[in-house]
């Protein structure tokens, strides 16, 4: 494995959503991805028998944040279609999501996965009359339960 010391750029990424009409084929195209996090919440607990006043702290449960994906509306209907299994079937409808960084060659070098993810919100585009030739993005925010990096370089 060669050293790197550039940074990976951030605009070479995949989103599949592991859509229903071709599993084989990323559903996606966004634009932006953000909200990639996971936090360890962290108790404080102090001893009563402690002789300074120290207080430990000790790893609790983890949440993982929520991700946002943008992309310019296309037609597909596809993330609609999500919404509404998830409204319908509630938890039958989670996915897992993967995203995958790649370099300037387009080799996978880092994937995130997000597991037991539940479309939380949708946003359609800002409608405008004013002709500035804007594009019509569209947002879905995702709720993943679980999140895991893995590192292919």
């Amino acid at each position: 494995m060669p050293d790197r010391t550039a940074p990976y750029p951030s605009y070479n990424y995949l989103v599949d959503l592991k859509g229903p009409r071709d599993p084989e084929k990323p559903l996606g195209g966004f634009s932006d991805v953000g909200g990639l996090k996971t936090e360890l919440h962290i108790a404080e607990y102090r001893d009563g028998n402690d002789k300074t006043p120290h207080v430990h702290k000790y790893a609790g449960v983890h949440t993982v944040g929520d991700v946002t994906l943008k992309r310019g509306l296309v037609d597909s209907s596809d993330l609609w279609a999500w919404i509404t299994e998830a409204r319908n079937t509630g938890s039958a409808a989670q996915r897992d999501v993967t995203i995958t960084l790649r370099d300037e060659a387009n080799n996978p070098v880092q994937v995130y996965k997000l597991f037991s993810v539940t479309p939380k919100g949708y946003t359609g585009p800002t409608l405008s009359g004013k002709g500035t030739g804007d594009l019509a993005i569209e947002e879905l925010v995702l709720a993943p339960e679980g999140f895991e990096i893995v590192s292919l370089a």
